[in-house]
């Protein structure tokens, strides 16, 4: 089985791209920093190495050299990924002798494209062949998503239970009466990120769906301190709402008329803090202290509550602006006491 190391600051793209390759016969190993990533290649030993060009300590570059001066795993293939695919990138990319740069976003077949041709040349022409796939009963071909249960049985998203056929032995001296089977335990699944045809990109973060008619769940218990602060928000004229989230999109708070739509506003507002984030990075700007959205029906106003949260607020008057940035000025710091 093939082993294959996901390299990337961001948990979701992470979680995607290890979903991307569920039942494909590779292992996945992750690393969340380029530090972590030179340990994982040492103790893993992986065939392929997927990593992401921006990170918070090793770039992607470095890694690449890394692996490719390592003196037993030279020939290991590295993939980087960027959200910015110029010359530059090209060049570099081919100075640190990378197999090849995956521009982000992308969809899961392009990633498995390259992966299968990366995997097939790393072996060589003379490599033994991969062995078969598994045979599963016909309810996993069901072009229904399918997730791994408690006991590793696929399980599809109508409810139905495939079990993978057990591989071919030599025969037994005797037939023997099957083991009586165990109850299959049903754990909650995560939500399966990303649907067909959605595009992994460099801040694809999933999207939590309300539990409740009123105020959305979060996975993090609301504080008083930032509810307060998000009525303050909501209390403005000309102001919806105010949500308050983390940075991997994951609802805190929430306040206002119209919250119904609050997770998925989080979420998008996450993703799109993390992308401009990143090209503050390229251009050498730092991190993102906050942005203003200006569309044909209203504004969205975000802001960065250190390195772990953002507030995201919208506006159906423009005239509001004026006093959400000021009032913002006096309440970041107590948003970031708060979470």
């Amino acid at each position: 089985m093939a082993k294959v190391l996901v390299v990337d600051d961001s948990l979701s793209v992470r979680k995607v791209v290890e979903r991307a390759l569920l039942g494909r016969q590779m292992e996945v190993v992750c690393a969340a920093t380029g530090s972590e990533a030179l340990e994982r290649i040492e103790r893993d030993e992986p065939d392929v190495v997927v990593c992401d060009v921006v990170m918070p300590d090793k770039d992607g570059y470095e890694i690449c050299e890394f692996v490719k001066r390592h003196p037993r795993l030279g020939r290991t293939p590295v993939l980087l990924m960027s959200g910015i695919v110029n010359d530059e990138v090209r060049e570099r990319a081919a100075r640190v002798n990378s197999a090849d740069v995956l521009s982000k976003p992308f969809a899961a077949d392009d990633l498995l494209r390259k992966l299968d041709a990366l995997l097939a040349i790393e072996k060589g022409p003379g490599a033994p062949p991969a062995p078969p796939e598994p045979m599963v009963t016909p309810t996993a071909l069901m072009p229904s998503p399918v997730a791994l249960n408690g006991n590793g049985h696929i399980e599809t998203s109508n409810g139905h239970v495939a079990i993978p056929a057990s591989p071919i032995t030599a025969a037994a001296p005797a037939p023997v009466a099957p083991p009586a089977r165990a109850p299959i335990v049903r754990p909650a699944l995560e939500p399966l990120v990303p649907p067909p045809a959605t595009m992994i990109s460099a801040t694809s973060t999933p999207i939590v769906a309300p539990t409740s008619p009123g105020l959305p769940s979060a996975s993090t218990p609301a504080t008083t301190g930032s509810a307060a602060v998000l009525k303050q928000f909501a209390a403005i004229e000309g102001v919806q709402w105010a949500v308050l989230a983390d940075r991997e999109g994951f609802l805190l708070d929430a306040s206002g008329d119209d919250v119904v739509d609050a997770a998925v506003a989080s979420a998008l507002s996450a993703c799109l803090t993390e992308s401009s984030e990143g090209l503050g990075r390229e251009l050498g700007r730092g991190p993102l202290h906050g942005m203003i959205l200006e569309y044909a029906q209203g504004m969205v106003v975000l802001y960065s509550v250190g390195a772990s949260a953002l507030l995201a607020i919208a506006l159906s008057e423009p005239s509001a602006l004026g006093k959400v940035r000021y009032f913002a000025k006096k309440s970041i710091s107590e948003l970031l006491q708060a979470v």
